[in-house]
């Protein structure tokens, strides 16, 4: 049996959603998850204690980061990541390809991989498929990615069909490298930005490689919400169904709702972890700008519809007084609170799924969040 596989439970009648088991070497998880992302082996301000309360188990590396500081080598005498980090539960990696699109300035894309700088040093680099895996087979992740090229999604079709054939060629010889399939999922990545036929093209040619599961790739850079739900609805008509789908990159409450209706089985992003660290809390009304002066008095929760430590233990004045004062614990608290918020969305998405009522569910949730409110496309901010 494959290292990872999928089980699939159940298919939301409203709306086709998939509720199943994610089995893994270090743990088995209910799908549709959230996964935290841990870039450099920690998830910003939190120790693993605090990760196993926010997150269901399953958690994210980067590979381009921890191959820059401290070395794939180091951290494989560590014990992977997982020794390195003293983190007991499941782990997925990236492949890099990502800072092939974001550091564009300082990279050139040929055959054999991609030329960097370092973005800090300004040392030379190379990444190739190979190399990747490699790295990621010293990493010691559960789940790791094939090296690919994240095209801009609105790229000119030739540049679009280049970068998908490129990615395709790489993803061969990337699985051709993987030296521990028995013990690492290798998942292969859907590119092809906004052009649907090149996307079908880059999926039936990964499948014809044979990966353990199939990411998505290329969203959430720069289209529009509505491109993007065309996408992911279009995809969700030719997605395997045997095998876990990962839409990559994407976790703001509204799109773990819609790309859960449109089958996605895993996701992952920086978002809750970030905006905590600028001041923002998801909470059950909408966002919340947690520095906002007509706080500093306010005696009540951060939510009052959690039961996380922070909203049973803190107020909002006294939050407001951390982010204001830049205090790291007001980071620290934040970050936990958004993370435990998308966990329990998860879970609430899961139960919506399982009783057949996603789309009621997501009218109710977008209401509430304010997302029917075209002037405030990603929620509505309370002052």
């Amino acid at each position: 049996m494959a290292a990872v596989w999928y089980e699939l439970k159940h298919i939301c009648k409203q709306t086709g959603a998939r509720y199943g088991i994610l089995h893994t070497p270090h743990g088995d998880f209910e799908t549709p998850i959230f996964m935290p992302v841990g870039t450099k082996a920690n998830v910003k301000t939190l120790i693993p204690k605090e990760i196993e309360e926010v997150s269901d188990g399953l958690i994210l590396a980067n590979t381009y980061h921890l191959w820059l500081q401290p070395g794939d080598e180091i951290i494989r005498s560590f014990g992977g990541i997982r020794g390195f980090m003293q983190w007991d539960h499941a782990l997925l990696t990236d492949s890099g390809g990502f800072q092939v699109f974001s550091l564009s300035e300082i990279r050139k894309i040929t055959e054999e991989g991609v030329e960097f700088r370092h973005h800090k040093s300004g040392e030379k680099l190379f990444l190739s498929p190979e190399k990747s895996i490699q790295i990621q087979n010293n990493l010691q992740a559960d789940i790791i990615m094939s090296f690919d090229e994240c095209p801009p999604f609105h790229a000119t079709k030739e540049y679009l069909k280049e970068s998908v054939e490129r990615t395709i060629r790489w993803a061969k010889r990337g699985k051709e490298a993987h030296q521990y399939p028995d013990k690492q999922a290798l998942f292969g990545i859907v590119q092809g930005g906004g052009d649907k036929n090149l996307r079908k093209h880059c999926l039936e040619e990964l499948q014809k490689i044979d990966f353990d599961g199939y990411s998505i790739g290329g969203l959430s850079v720069g289209e529009s919400k509505e491109e993007m739900y065309e996408m992911l609805e279009y995809l969700s008509t030719i997605m395997p169904k045997d095998k876990p789908r990962y839409l990559m990159g994407v976790g703001s409450p509204d799109d773990l709702i819609v790309g859960s209706m449109n089958g996605i089985d895993m996701f992952d992003c920086v978002l809750p972890s970030r905006n905590a660290r600028h001041g923002t809390a998801f909470t059950s009304l909408g966002k919340l700008q947690v520095k906002k002066a007509t706080l500093k008095e306010d005696k009540t929760p951060l939510d009052q519809n959690c039961d996380c430590f922070v909203c049973k233990t803190y107020t909002k004045g006294y939050l407001n007084h951390l982010v204001k004062s830049e205090e790291i614990l007001g980071m620290r608290l934040l970050t936990y609170h958004n993370l435990y918020f998308l966990k329990n969305l998860m879970k609430e998405i899961r139960k919506a799924i399982c009783e057949d009522r996603l789309a009621d569910f997501k009218e109710e949730f977008f209401e509430k969040f304010g997302y029917n409110d075209k002037k405030a496309p990603d929620g509505a901010t309370l002052e």
